[in-house]
């Protein structure tokens, strides 16, 4: 019996060919961009660590494999990067292409490339230029859409594989997703500010945990979020809709991401995008009890130099460097 014949993991409407389009019904991409909040106030909360991280490394083309409605790339075309964005749902695309048309007197903005593909054939859908592209970004807990219907997880390494697949050799990779070690341990995600979503907007997500087999292989949060002057915005004054997401652990993820690099990596993790380093040297005299949310001291793999706990973190977010 499929995950999916038990349950139900998105919103109703056509999914997209070859990867299962959770935004194909329109409910969550009408309401998103008021959903994740401004735009500019959103991405500033990231947008140097982002910035810096790709000019340090001499980045200058830059593939976006799942833009959505363009947040991040339009940041990065602004900040004078050569951008291409793809997203699988079209849905989704409809506002990154709205935006670019609206801006396509700015130089930039007019080159900007967008397309409509999906990770199971991205060589296929999207023409690699020379070795590949100087760095790949996939942000905003995107990858985790892609469910393990299969229980094996090859739809998520055959993904992972092409998407570092158009990293050039010495480029890098920018992966990341919600801390999900902790809202399997407590059933809740981390509680207090989320770095993508600078939202005032009143809301209520339910969350749930699906097991197969003993095994963890869906996360689901149904949102319910109440939009003041919803007339001004064409949508109604409640807006519900249901995104599904695999609950990647940490530390099988970075297995994934070696295996998808065949070794030839070099691999960082942050959370909230603050470094991770120091963990064992400075919490390994810590006691191991696991209360108010915390996992065992033995279990927790880092920490910020900052003195934050990573068990509370609301993302974790992978820097890959090929070799």
């Amino acid at each position: 019996m499929s995950v999916d014949s038990v349950f139900r993991t998105r919103s109703l409407g056509v999914a997209a060919e070859g990867l299962p389009d959770q935004y194909a019904d329109g409910k969550a991409a009408k309401v998103w961009e008021l959903y994740i909040g401004d735009t500019q106030s959103r991405t500033q909360e990231y947008k140097s660590w982002v910035v810096s991280l790709l000019r340090d490394n001499g980045v200058r083309r830059v593939l976006d494999v799942a833009c959505g409605t363009g947040v991040d790339s339009i940041m990065l075309v602004e900040e004078g990067f050569d951008v291409v964005s793809v997203d699988a749902s079209d849905k989704m695309l409809k506002y990154a292409l709205k935006s670019r048309w609206e801006r396509r007197k700015e130089a930039a903005f007019d080159q900007w490339v967008i397309e409509e593909a999906n990770w199971l054939t991205l060589p296929e859908d999207i023409p690699k230029p020379g070795d590949g592209f100087d760095a790949v970004i996939c942000l905003g807990n995107s990858f985790a859409h892609l469910p393990d219907f299969k229980g094996d997880q090859s739809d998520q390494k055959l993904a992972l594989q092409n998407i570092a697949s158009m990293v050039r050799p010495g480029g890098i990779l920018i992966i990341d997703h919600r801390n999900y070690d902790y809202i399997l341990e407590t059933g809740r995600a981390p509680q207090g500010k989320n770095i993508y979503y600078k939202s005032d907007l009143t809301q209520d997500i339910a969350t749930s945990v699906l097991w197969v087999n003993n095994k963890p292989h869906m996360i689901t949060l149904d949102y319910t979020i109440y939009v003041p002057k919803a007339s001004l915005h064409s949508l109604p004054e409640v807006s519900k809709f249901r995104l599904s997401y695999y609950p990647h652990r940490l530390e099988s993820f970075k297995q994934l991401m070696s295996e998808a690099f065949h070794g030839k990596l070099e691999h960082q993790v942050y959370g909230d995008f603050k470094s991770y380093s120091q963990a064992r040297r400075r919490r390994r005299h810590a006691t191991s009890s696991t209360s108010a949310g915390r996992r065992p001291e033995s279990q927790t793999r880092s920490s910020s130099p900052l003195g934050q706990n990573p068990s509370v973190c609301s993302e974790l977010l992978d820097h890959v460097s090929s070799l």
